[in-house]
């Protein structure tokens, strides 16, 4: 088992603490939008920071499903580049639509995107309903969009443009996963059956 999903989880709760410890803690972290050039890091920093208990709790509590599915369907290297990369892209376009955000939900949403293509027939929850993984993550989608048009303080953008580059990613993990599939369930060959027939069964002399 890989926990990389989790210790991730644990970052971000040890940041929340941190939030309403320090003063201005997250003053220094957030996606600022008229800071990026200047501080370009926050496009990276603000991923980890949360703006409420109830925020963290709904974030986390998916990052730590979805991730640990992934990163063990994945290897840890992948999950983390999809994670980081994810959250940077969703990162810039929060920058490009909103003066400032925070939050995992942009690097979640590439997890999102990229289990929607790899356990496409994972069943998931959709408020109360069991249904596929791609069935999920395309109402995801279409609740972002139509938050787009009716702006509800979440960043829908953000999250739209994370769940695309999972999905994009996951074009490129597929031959990964492929290979792996068929090395478990590689075909056994008739000549190999008959030399370990011929090694285990043969008469004694």
């Amino acid at each position: 088992m890989k926990y990389s999903s989790l210790i991730l989880v644990a970052i971000c709760v040890v940041v929340f603490v941190l939030q309403y410890s320090i003063t201005g803690f997250t003053d220094t972290f957030v996606l600022d939008s008229s800071k990026v050039w200047q501080e370009p890091w926050r496009l990276i920093t603000s991923i980890f920071l949360h703006g409420g208990l109830e925020h963290l709790v709904f974030n986390m509590f998916a990052l730590a499903l979805f991730g640990f599915i992934l990163e063990n369907t994945i290897d840890t290297r992948k999950f983390l580049f999809l994670f980081f990369v994810g959250g940077f892209v969703a990162s810039i376009f929060s920058a490009i639509f909103y003066s400032s955000s925070l939050g995992a939900s942009g690097a979640i949403f590439a997890v999102i995107g990229t289990l929607a293509i790899v356990r496409w027939k994972m069943t998931v929850w959709f408020f109360g309903i069991p249904m596929p993984m791609f069935v999920a993550a395309v109402l995801w989608a279409i609740t972002d969009i139509v938050g787009v048009f009716y702006p509800s303080n979440v960043a829908n953008f953000a999250h739209l443009a994370g769940l695309g580059f999972g999905i994009i990613f996951a074009y490129f993990v597929r031959e990964y996963i492929d290979k792996g599939e068929k090395k478990k369930k590689r075909v056994i060959k008739d000549d190999e059956i008959d030399e370990w027939e011929d090694f285990y069964f043969r008469k004694p002399k």
